[in-house]
């Protein structure tokens, strides 16, 4: 009987390098608030949100991911034909195939990359590092192209006062790849299906074709249930993720969670007792909520801004939709 060959991969996984894609449109509290007949104050108040980017119609998935995507592989020093998988993370590409991945990897110009696609809301970068982690780790790949992008504005209802202010658009990127020392912390992931309620499309497609005036579906949320536990239980998944890295809260240069709403950015620092040293991605208060990218546009933010610094340990923690959740401690490229 033969023998298979067990694959062999690095070491360790690191994240190599970073890239974002912000729209060019800003869009100020004062064009939403007539929609919703609300204020300025009452949307700083509720969510910290001053402003956020909306795509113009040459921004697509495809257009923003391909722009984070060559400033993270150009960050890490590489050559698009080095990378040898793809994984995006999206819930609003709205072709459900081929895989928006697919053309990532070819509009970049790698060599037939492996690409897919991932569906995991906010969480979805956070899914992402930790299976390219894995892959690196386990030899089914050496350098994993890991992209968030969202074009939320096409499946939000601008009438909607739960969620018209909340949701934007844009796109970030990592590279991750081979390191001789560790780069990547254990994942630590789940979901609430009990809970797949609180955030989701209003209406599913087959419904939306069926109807008499099909129209687009819109995502909605009910906000105070999705508060109260992403204030608290993902304090514990945040800890926890610390714990398996062997990281202290004191040894923690940067807080990246999901851009959610401040008010929980806040809570969950409060509740894991994070000390004054640490900072504090706080990304959501000029590009509002942009799911699944939103935890790599704001690491990428606090690092050409000064905040983090190369080789400082960074606790990445998302959740959303699903109800779906990941968080790990890396290091800044």
């Amino acid at each position: 009987m033969a023998t298979l060959q067990a694959p062999t991969g690095a070491a360790h996984a690191a994240l190599l390098g970073l890239g974002a894609y912000r729209p060019s449109r800003v869009v100020p509290n004062s064009e939403i608030v007539d929609a919703i007949d609300s204020s300025d104050e009452w949307i700083q108040t509720r969510s910290g949100i001053r402003e956020r980017r909306w795509a113009g119609p040459d921004e697509t998935v495809l257009s923003m991911a391909l722009g984070a995507g060559r400033d993270a592989i150009a960050d890490a020093g590489l050559d698009a034909r080095q990378i040898d998988c793809v994984v995006v993370a999206t819930v609003s590409h709205l072709s459900q195939t081929p895989a928006v991945a697919t053309l990532v990897a070819h509009e970049l110009g790698t060599e037939q990359a492996a690409a897919f696609d991932i569906s995991a809301a906010c969480a979805g970068f956070c899914h992402g590092v930790a299976m390219a982690a894995d892959f690196v780790r386990g030899g089914s790949a050496r350098h994993v192209l890991v992209i968030g992008v969202e074009r939320l504005s096409d499946i939000t209802d601008p009438t909607d006062r739960g969620t018209a202010f909340i949701f934007a658009d844009g796109a970030g990127a990592a590279v991750v790849g081979p390191s001789e020392t560790p780069g990547i912390g254990p994942v630590v992931w789940g979901s609430d299906g009990e809970r797949a309620d609180l955030i989701r499309q209003r209406e599913p497609w087959d419904q939306v074709i069926a109807a008499e005036r099909p129209a687009m579906p819109h995502l909605v949320m009910e906000g105070n249930p999705v508060f109260r536990w992403a204030s608290f239980a993902m304090a514990k998944v945040g800890q926890e993720a610390l714990d398996r890295a062997g990281v202290s809260a004191e040894e923690l240069d940067c807080f990246v969670p999901h851009q959610a709403n401040l008010r929980i950015v806040e809570a969950l620092a409060r509740a894991m007792k994070l000390p004054e040293s640490v900072k504090i991605a706080r990304d959501i208060t000029e590009m509002g909520n942009t799911s699944a990218a939103s935890v790599p546009l704001a690491l990428e933010r606090m690092r050409r801004e000064g905040d983090a610094r190369p080789g400082d340990t960074a606790l990445l923690i998302a959740f959303g939709a699903g109800l779906a959740y990941a968080a790990q401690v890396v290091r800044v490229p």
